[in-house]
């Protein structure tokens, strides 16, 4: 398992930060994203097997979960592997905040 220090995102819309929190591991990702403070949230969990891949909502969230059912997905075909995403925050997601996480995780993600 690797960890890696917090990374802080900073939204343009409304001012909100987002503190992103990534374990790496072989076989897989656990990604927390909360807005200003870490906390736990709504969590969703991918399995991709040969390019399939399997999303639960493990705690459901009200108003965004299309977007980290997505973006589990999308991670755990690039890994082949296991994406959990945990997502805590105040209000609903504009979809700025959406793409600016989005495009930070990937590049993180990317990276390793």
């Amino acid at each position: 398992m690797q960890t890696n220090n917090p990374i802080e995102i900073f939204s343009n819309t409304l001012g909100r930060k987002f503190i992103v929190n990534i374990l790496t591991y072989d076989n897989g990702f656990f990604i927390s994203i909360s807005e200003n403070e870490s906390k736990i949230g709504s969590i969703s969990v991918s399995l991709s097997v040969t390019n399939k891949s399997n999303t639960a909502r493990v705690i459901p969230d009200k108003t965004d979960q299309l977007f980290i059912d997505t973006l589990s997905t999308r991670i755990s075909l690039m890994k082949n592997g296991i994406c959990i995403i945990c997502l805590h925050k105040k209000n609903k997601l504009h979809l700025d905040d959406m793409k600016i996480i989005n495009e930070k995780i990937l590049s993180m993600i990317e990276e390793k």
